[in-house]
């Protein structure tokens, strides 16, 4: 299209030599937090269901692809032609239900395990581990989703939900154990193996972690914030009052009594 020409050339204008000092300096790794960024605007946005906010920032995002394509360009590594050909390449090749020979009538689930299939039969790399693909720099909690949908699809998952529960009890017993021993290196390891079996759970009940633990933490706030509000009117400082006051307050807030 010549609007995605346009902002082509736009992008290689400024990364050339008459164009912006800030745009030639940028490397892959300065862009990293801007990309990060970008990345949760767009969350956002999509959050507020907000249509125009949408469209902006996916503006934003697609202005880093092309950004990244050109410094690619710039360093005769690869180009936008490049990256595009790679994806498209790609769909084709984990959509042979749609493109190719492959039974046609199939679930979302039933798809999303032959696209981790394929990309195992189908890897360049004769050492691919099917877990390789997730990002280490991923928020954790995504990242424990992440990898547990993924050997979900090759039948390493619970048969019931509900024995998930007995693995939580299971879990706080070992944290209760070494809290008890003092050992704070394995305290730590024991709190990552609460919080994985936790992500688990979630899952199989169709709960996102980030979003669930996004939403208390909203909630949280909302409640704090009112607590504070009632605080202010019988002229208590929030400093001065004692954890007793405080969660008297905080009961207050919670039923949202005046």
């Amino acid at each position: 299209m010549k609007e995605f020409d346009r902002l082509l050339e736009i992008m290689a204008t400024l990364r050339s030599p008459e164009g912006c000092p800030w745009d030639r300096e940028q490397s892959h790794s300065s862009l990293k937090p801007y990309l990060i960024e970008e990345t949760y605007e767009l969350l956002d946005a999509i959050d507020a269901d907000d249509a125009l906010k949408i469209k902006e920032e996916l503006g934003d995002l697609l202005l880093h692809i092309v950004f990244h394509a050109q410094i690619g360009k710039d360093d005769n590594r690869f180009d936008i032609v490049d990256v595009i050909n790679g994806i498209t390449d790609k769909l084709i090749k984990r959509h042979p239900h749609v493109f190719g020979d492959a039974e046609k009538e199939l679930s979302s689930e039933q798809v999303l395990e032959n696209w981790e299939t394929i990309k195992a039969d189908t890897s360049e790399n004769k050492e691919y581990y099917v877990l390789n693909g997730v990002p280490a720099s991923m928020p954790a909690l995504l990242k424990a989703y992440r990898i547990q949908e993924k050997v979900a699809r090759f039948g390493f998952d619970w048969s019931n939900p509900i024995e998930i529960l007995d693995k939580l009890d299971e879990e706080k017993s070992e944290l209760r154990q070494v809290i008890k021993n003092g050992n704070q290196e394995l305290v730590e390891d024991e709190l990552g193996d609460l919080l994985f079996t936790i992500v688990n759970l979630c899952r199989h009940y169709n709960v996102v972690p980030e979003s669930a633990l996004n939403s208390t933490c909203e909630k949280f706030k909302r409640r704090f914030q009112k607590m504070e509000d009632f605080l202010r009117e019988d002229n208590i400082k929030l400093g001065d009052a004692s954890l007793e006051v405080l969660d008297r307050y905080w009961d207050k807030a919670k039923k949202g009594k005046s």
